[in-house]
């Protein structure tokens, strides 16, 4: 016996990508069905072997169902997730509607799984934002170990993360440049996009802080410890997919790189790359289409008492948002559905 699954925003990167996953990691599925606006009714989504025909989401009832994967904006969320929570489905939702409410859970399963049984409040559980799933997991084994003080994280993030538009603004501003006549103006993006890098994504606050640096700070502290005190800049550069950090960690108690090293190649989610060579890290082009979030550049800080330096990457439209959707599905299976 399987679950019966509802994948909403089913026509969008991370939709088509939680379906991939879903396949890819044969989630022990009963029924499945694709949910997306009445404009795309109709378009078809693979599903393993399977091609599924999106159904109208507004039309949808969710009785019966067990699980909802949401991969739409705040405003769709709004409106719908709270129709299928009434309904009896436990939504999974990737925007960041809920991250911030405290009658629900914020989840990355290699780091806080135990948060899983918090969802009963409002049958819903939030995916936290992409930049700050990957960091947390390479920052909850070395936390455990040492209890994390500090944290300056900055950003180099995929165009992937503003959705389709963003890629085709890169892709033809790129190809632009070496055709007179053919230059393409910004639109999705405040500043040109192609061989530039840009420090601003989201909004701007009153603190000077994105909208993105914000959430960095607030879900860390809700998913990892709410005494770690983070500061991130975050970075839009010309990257199709996957997105990396740079990472400086102040602890508590002394880790020396070696024993960091170890303790995060032991660590659930975790792939660690790190010669001290040409070539002995990863890259973002390198995680494309992974599961794992890779660490390299491991080493001391010696301007702090206690610190260490890390580069992390990871393919942000599968760990950052399907990947750790589907693994909150298996955790919430593994837990407390336990049909599958």
């Amino acid at each position: 016996m399987g679950y019966k699954i509802a994948v909403v925003g089913a026509t969008g990167n991370v939709g088509r990508e939680m379906l991939n996953i879903l396949a890819e990691r044969q989630f022990p599925v009963d029924e499945i069905v694709a949910l997306a606006s009445r404009r795309s009714l109709g378009t078809e989504v693979s599903f393993g072997d399977t091609t599924l025909k999106t159904k109208d989401l507004d039309t949808f009832d969710f009785t019966g169902w067990d699980i909802a994967l949401f991969a739409v904006g705040s405003e769709a969320t709004k409106q719908y997730a709270p129709k299928a929570a009434k309904a009896g489905c436990v939504v999974i939702d990737n925007s960041s509607l809920y991250r911030y409410d405290a009658d629900i859970p914020l989840i990355v399963p290699e780091v806080n799984p135990q948060a899983i049984h918090g969802y009963a409040k409002k049958n819903i559980i939030a995916n936290p934002n992409c930049s700050t799933a990957q960091m947390v997991v390479a920052l909850k084994p070395l936390h455990d170990r040492a209890k994390i003080k500090r944290v300056v994280v900055s950003t180099y993030q995929s165009v992937s993360g503003s959705g389709k538009d963003a890629i085709d603004e890169l892709w033809n501003q790129t190809k632009g440049m070496y055709v007179p006549g053919q230059e393409v103006e910004p639109s999705v993006y405040p500043k040109q996009i192609a061989f530039n890098v840009i420090p601003h994504i989201d909004v701007f606050m009153d603190s000077g802080d994105t909208k993105e640096e914000w959430k960095m700070v607030a879900e860390t502290k809700k998913i990892v410890d709410p005494s770690i005190k983070v500061t991130a800049t975050c970075v839009r550069v010309p990257v199709f997919v996957g997105h990396s950090e740079s990472v400086n960690i102040e602890t508590e108690e002394f880790l020396d790189e070696d024993e960091a090293r170890d303790i995060l190649r032991e660590s659930p989610g975790i792939l660690v790359v790190d010669k001290r060579e040409n070539g002995g890290y990863v890259t973002p082009v390198e995680c494309v289409g992974d599961y794992a979030t890779f660490v390299s550049r491991i080493r001391q800080d010696v301007t702090v008492e206690n610190g260490l330096n890390l580069w992390c990457v990871s393919d942000n439209l599968r760990k950052g948002a399907a990947l750790n959707a589907v693994q909150i599905a298996e955790l919430l299976g593994r837990e407390v559905l336990k049909k599958g």
